[in-house]
């Protein structure tokens, strides 16, 4: 099939391997010091790892490329967590976290969310408080996991959270419905390390896609201790 995927320019890669770190389908490796598409099936086309290069060895092209096997980059996301099968997801295994005290503090934080419900199900498709908006798309157990995530996230973002391992179905139908139909100026999705949590990225992914928009995203992956990983 015809379709758009990523175009690495040897000569301007010096292998410095963020774009590799960036792709979290895990399509591009480094070999022989340089990046490599090594698998055109993982690569979806939006280009997590353009922005990220920093001597600008990536772009688009359009061209016969194998169709993105969604299903294929689960199970190499599965696989590479050291889980068995799907059944024996890493993110059900418990785990204690062991922090240092923390200090006293003589005011109460201050809620960022700017709206209501934040539920994916749950919010309207066509809310005024759309227009504009800079969009967050988190999985819900994120804002447990990052100490600051009011802060750093919610603030000046329209939120919308979900859990795609509870929830039944998918997000993508909504999500794309929301994204299509108002003036949506950024999506920044926030996921959790766990396999699981990478079925709130894809629906995001998929329902930028289908809506035909060009729209500036990032991916922000939080660790189950609460950090941000690079």
């Amino acid at each position: 099939m015809i379709r758009k995927i990523i175009k690495i320019d040897t000569d301007k890669c010096t292998g410095c391997g963020i774009c590799a770190d960036a792709c979290h389908e895990g399509a591009i490796e480094i070999v022989d010091g340089k990046a490599v598409l090594t698998r055109e099936d993982y690569c979806d086309g939006l280009g997590d790892c353009l922005p990220s290069c920093p001597t600008g060895a990536i772009t688009f092209e359009e061209r016969e490329a194998p169709a993105y096997n969604e299903e294929a980059v689960k199970m190499a996301k599965i696989k590479k967590a050291g889980a068995k099968s799907p059944c024996s997801c890493p993110g059900t295994a418990s785990k204690a976290i062991k922090r240092d005290d923390e200090p006293t503090y003589t005011h109460k934080a201050q809620s960022r969310l700017r709206q209501w419900p934040c539920q994916i199900k749950l919010v309207p498709v066509n809310a005024p408080y759309f227009d504009g908006a800079d969009l967050l798309i988190a999985a819900d157990c994120t804002a447990y996991a990052y100490g600051d995530f009011h802060n750093e996230f919610i603030k000046n973002r329209i939120t919308l959270i979900g859990c795609p391992k509870l929830d039944e179905g998918d997000y993508s139908e909504k999500l794309t419905a929301i994204i299509k139909n108002n003036n949506i100026k950024s999506v920044t999705v926030v996921r959790m390390e766990v396999p699981c949590c990478g079925g709130i990225e894809n629906a995001a992914k998929n329902a930028l896609m289908a809506s035909g928009k060009f729209i500036p995203r990032q991916v922000v992956t939080v660790s189950t201790d609460g950090k941000i990983l690079e």
